[in-house]
């Protein structure tokens, strides 16, 4: 496994090859104590010793722990976690092959989200999925699953397992409703699923000029090939202007991160500061600058403009994007308020365990970071699951196209912005990202 390790940023899973194992990205054995190999205690005593040295805020640790005082390493990371620190985490290494390493899944197909308290509707489906080849899509509401109203599931706290266990061959009967009203029941079997991260790549004529618009769900190892398949598609017809959605992206590999910025920007950034990583003050050393770089990429726009559509489930590798590019080309954000992580961790194992902690903040070419708040949209709107990827029904994406058309922000109203607010807020209070993508997960049927 550490072979696939290298160093993990932005994301719960960022792993950046480039920086090359900078600081020691394999098992820290040197925990200095006499404690059994792998128990609760020395596993506590090597984590402390690990975070006195690699931590990004270590000058504000204590100088000594009782590794015996703590019933875990977990409960260890809540003591020395600092109040700007609500990324880091730990994993055990199955949880670890499952989020970050695996491009698959077995299921239906699906993600979903409680939108009030009798309705679900499908946040995005999967192409080539049982449910994508039955014709379901973002924005279709469930209805009811083997018979049985979705409403009254939820009502009874019966939800939650109706799906079944996670097991090829596993049959429901699923009936939907399209955003046109239409209905439809099929027996669905569950499947492996390929998680493709471009999903609605499309082009639309604004002004007379062919516009660009795909939304990247996430940064994996299979997201480099899924971007040259958009930009094939973008290059082939000329396209002069881009919108990337990347609204539920909370991260991933920022080599990819990297090469949407690159195949948008080209020309205009190749050969410039990407990012700029800086480490604590004893590990300066390990400060790295990183340029632009097609990766993967082989298509490329040379654009000197793009539009980016955020909320605030758009994370790290996402943020990355907007935080670099923002010195050499205009961007234009419209959403809600970014989650706000300009911070990045390496993984250290831990006998059975995966250790996140942040190591290092991220700064673009002019020296900006430290965005812990979040990027601010450009222009503010909410989030709504009405319609399909890249539909004009879509707030956010008919905000999109207003905003290229004109060149200002849609007139919104005044309890509208509220909303909108308060939707940024609640993102913002959610757990570390680490269990957001946990439920992201979950989400998934």
């Amino acid at each position: 496994m550490n072979s696939q390790k290298t160093l993990l940023v932005l994301a719960c899973s960022a792993a950046l090859s480039a920086c090359g194992g900078s600081s020691d990205s394999g098992s820290n054995n040197n925990n200095g104590s006499n404690f059994a190999s792998c128990s609760v205690a020395d596993q506590n005593q090597r984590f402390f010793n690990y975070m006195k040295t690699d931590y990004f805020w270590a000058d504000q640790l204590q100088d000594e722990l009782d590794p015996e005082a703590f019933e875990d390493v977990y409960a260890v990371l809540e003591e020395l976690r600092v109040a700007e620190d609500t990324y880091s985490y730990i994993l055990t290494e199955e949880e670890y092959e499952s989020l970050f390493v695996s491009a698959e899944y077995v299921g239906f197909g699906f993600s979903q989200q409680q939108v009030n308290s009798d309705q679900i509707k499908l946040r995005f489906v999967y192409q080539d999925s049982p449910a994508w080849d039955a014709g379901m899509r973002r924005g279709d509401s469930l209805i009811a699953i083997d018979g049985v109203s979705v409403a009254e599931l939820l009502a009874n706290g019966e939800y939650s397992g109706v799906f079944g266990e996670s097991e090829p061959g596993v049959t429901r009967e699923i009936r939907w409703r399209k955003p046109s009203g239409e209905e439809f029941t099929e027996l669905l079997s569950k499947a492996v699923v390929e998680t493709n991260t471009v999903m609605g790549t499309q082009v639309w004529t604004i002004n007379q000029q062919p516009v660009g618009y795909f939304t990247l769900d996430s940064f994996i190892n299979r997201t480099g090939s899924d971007l040259n398949q958009a930009f094939n598609q973008f290059k082939q017809q000329d396209v002069q202007q881009l919108v990337i959605d990347v609204r539920y992206n909370s991260g991933g590999l920022i080599r990819y991160a990297n090469q949407t910025a690159t195949q948008t920007a080209g020309t205009n950034v190749q050969g410039k500061t990407f990012v700029e990583y800086r480490f604590n003050q004893q590990n300066q050393d390990q400060n790295q600058t990183l340029e632009f770089n097609l990766v993967d990429g082989v298509q490329q726009l040379d654009l000197d403009s793009v539009v980016i559509l955020t909320t605030g489930a758009s994370c790290s590798s996402s943020e990355l994007i907007i935080n670099s590019l923002k010195p050499h080309i205009d961007v234009t954000v419209i959403g809600n308020r970014t989650c706000g992580k300009p911070v990045g961790q390496m993984p250290n194992d831990l006998c059975d365990k995966v250790t996140f902690a942040i190591n290092f903040e991220t700064v673009n070419s002019e020296g900006e970071g430290r965005y812990f708040d979040g990027l601010a949209p450009t222009c503010q709107v909410e989030d709504e699951i009405v319609a399909d990827w890249g539909s004009f029904q879509d707030p956010i994406t008919a905000a999109a196209r207003d905003y290229i058309e004109t060149g200002s922000c849609p007139a919104v109203s005044a309890e509208n912005l509220q909303q909108a607010a308060q939707l940024s807020q609640q993102d913002k209070v959610e757990p570390p990202v680490f269990y957001n993508l946990k439920q992201k997960r979950a989400s998934l049927q």
